[in-house]
């Protein structure tokens, strides 16, 4: 009889034991399951975050977009003539640009010579004109019909010879810029587009 009774005790001990190591298990994978949750948590909070910075960064890219395509495009190229020298004449010259090789917005005017500013802003403004006479050479630029700038110099020899100059200009809406031969002056173009025009809008304002 006390055998048994040892037995019994022996094996309520294992037992004991054993759900002693499961209690302790089973709180450890209680600790695991919680760390998994509170990581998963945070996890859905980076991803709930990234989110919401995507889609302010969608919206600003659609905004710039829509900014991009609501801004003036504006940049003209343009040269003199394939026939070679142009002048000199007794009077100065309005200078048409017949070759017109791009003109984006349609502000350079191919029958006049005139640039017209469509919208206020700041315009880069370039010209190039080529001699190939021994004498003076020279070009103006008007703003309205005014000379806002005159280069000249003496050409000592027959033989290619150029002046370039380029300005930034604030223009208002309806400015005109065109170039002008001084008089006594001539000036040379062939298929090489020796004499050109150039502008282009920096940014509205």
């Amino acid at each position: 009889m006390k055998s048994r009774i040892d037995q019994l005790e022996r094996e309520s001990a294992a037992q004991a034991t054993d759900l002693k190591s499961l209690e302790t298990r089973l709180t450890a994978t209680e600790r695991k399951t919680s760390d998994l949750e509170k990581e998963n948590a945070d996890l859905q909070t980076r991803v709930s975050s990234t989110e919401s910075e995507l889609l302010i960064i969608k919206s600003r890219i659609a905004q710039l977009e829509r900014e991009n395509a609501e801004r003036p495009k504006v940049a003209f190229y343009v040269a003199v003539t394939n026939v070679g020298h142009v002048g000199p004449y007794n009077a100065d010259f309005p200078l048409t640009h017949n070759k017109v090789f791009t003109n984006f917005g349609n502000a350079y005017n191919q029958a006049t010579g005139y640039f017209t500013a469509p919208v206020r802003g700041v315009y880069y403004l370039q010209f190039t004109v080529c001699s190939h006479r021994a004498g003076p050479m020279g070009l103006f630029v008007h703003k309205n019909n005014q000379r806002i700038v005159f280069n000249a110099r003496w050409h000592k020899a027959e033989g290619f010879d150029y002046i370039t100059n380029s300005v930034v200009l604030e223009l208002i809406a309806g400015d005109r810029i065109n170039l002008v031969l001084p008089a006594g002056i001539s000036l040379y173009d062939d298929g090489n587009n020796h004499s050109t025009f150039t502008g282009a809008l920096l940014f509205p304002l």
